[in-house]
C-alpha cells in the first residue's frame, strides 16, 4: 500500500517565494527493509563514478562550487550539488525540475515539460553563465521511460561550465568538505546526513545554510532517500548536495513533503541518477563526480 502526499518543490520560481508541486508516492515505512551494507561503501565501490583529477580554485575563494545558487533563464532559482567531469567538460549539477515549464503540480519527470537543452544557467555570485547539457526529465521522455520510481525520483540536470571559468571552480561542499566518494549502497534508517542549501528565502543568512539530519532509509527501489534535517530544505534549495555519514556523495534534494512525515525531504539517489545518465547519453558515458579538495569533517555531523 502507498500513500499519496502533496509536496513542495524545493526550487524557487522567479518572482515567487513558494512553488507548489504535485503528488509523490511514498512507502508508509519510509525506509528500506534492511540496513544498507556499508562494507561495500569504500572508495573502490564508487571508483567508476569518481574523478580526483583537475586543478581547482581554493575552496575559500571559489565562486563556483557545491551549494552555490543557480538561476535558470526562464525558470527559477536553485542550488548546485556536485562538480562533475565528462570527457574534457566540467559540469555542475542542479535538479532537473529547476528548468520545469509546466504547472506547479507537474512533478513526474516522464511527463513534465522542461526548458530545452542549451538553456543558459547563471551561477549566482559570479560572472559565470553555463549551459544545460543534460536533463533527466528530457532524457527519460526521449527514452520512453516507464519505471515509476525513475519517473518520480530521477531529478538531475547538468550545467556545462565555460573553459575560461574553471579557475573559479572548487568541488568541495562548504562547511562539511568532501565528497570522498559516491555512495552506492543507500542509507539505513537512522543514518546521519549533511547538506548545504542556499535558498534565496534565507536572504543571505549563510549561517542557516549548513544542514545536518537523519535519513529514514532508502525508498523507491533505491531511487530516493527520506531525510529530516534540523532545518528542512525549502524552495530554492532544490538540487542541494547531500553527503552520507562517511562523506560520500549521496544525492540531491528534490522535494519537501507535508505527509506522512511533515517537513521531511526526498533526496534523489545520485548513484542511480549517474548510472541513468551514463547509460542513456553517449556524451556522458564517463560522467564522474569530482572529489572535494577539502577533507570531510565528521565533527560537523549531529550528535545522537
Amino acid at each position: 500500500m502507498t500513500f499519496r502526499t502533496h509536496v513542495l518543490s524545493t526550487c524557487a520560481a522567479a518572482g515567487s517565494a513558494v512553488v507548489l508541486a504535485g503528488a509523490l508516492t511514498i512507502s508508509p515505512a519510509l525506509a528500506s527493509d534492511k540496513p544498507a551494507d556499508k562494507t561495500a561503501e569504500q572508495p573502490a565501490a564508487g571508483a567508476a563514478l569518481f574523478d580526483t583529477a583537475g586543478t581547482w580554485a581554493p575552496a575559500a575563494t571559489a565562486s563556483v562550487h557545491p551549494g552555490v545558487m543557480t538561476q535558470t533563464e526562464g525558470a527559477g532559482q536553485c542550488t548546485a550539488n556536485f562538480v562533475y567531469t565528462a570527457g574534457s567538460k566540467t559540469v555542475l549539477g542542479q535538479a532537473a525540475h529547476c528548468s520545469g515549464t509546466g504547472e506547479a503540480t507537474e512533478t513526474d519527470g516522464c511527463t513534465s515539460e522542461s526548458l530545452p537543452l542549451g538553456t543558459p544557467v547563471k551561477i549566482v555570485g559570479s560572472d559565470v553563465v553555463g549551459t544545460m547539457v543534460y536533463n533527466s526529465w528530457i532524457t527519460m521522455q526521449r527514452s520512453g521511460e516507464k519505471d515509476p520510481n525513475a519517473c518520480a525520483y530521477n531529478d538531475l540536470a547538468l550545467i556545462e561550465l565555460p573553459a575560461d571559468a574553471l579557475n573559479q571552480v572548487n568541488p568541495s561542499v562548504p562547511v562539511f568538505g568532501g565528497p570522498v566518494g559516491v555512495n552506492t549502497t543507500g542509507t539505513s534508517n537512522g543514518e546521519k546526513v549533511v547538506s548545504y542549501g542556499n535558498s534565496s528565502l534565507r536572504q543571505g543568512l549563510s549561517i542557516v545554510s549548513p544542514k545536518t539530519g537523519t535519513s529514514f532509509g532508502t525508498v523507491g527501489d533505491g531511487w530516493s532517500h527520506t531525510v529530516y534535517t534540523l532545518t528542512p530544505g525549502v524552495p530554492g534549495d532544490s538540487g542541494s548536495a547531500f553527503l552520507d555519514s562517511n562523506g560520500y556523495a549521496l544525492g540531491d534534494l528534490s522535494t519537501l513533503s507535508f505527509a506522512p512525515m511533515p517537513l521531511s525531504n526526498q533526496v534523489s539517489d545520485l548513484a542511480h541518477e549517474l548510472d541513468y545518465a551514463r547509460a542513456h547519453d553517449s556524451k556522458l558515458s564517463d560522467l564522474r563526480v569530482v572529489a572535494g579538495t577539502e577533507p570531510f569533517l565528521p565533527g560537523a555531523l549531529p550528535v545522537g
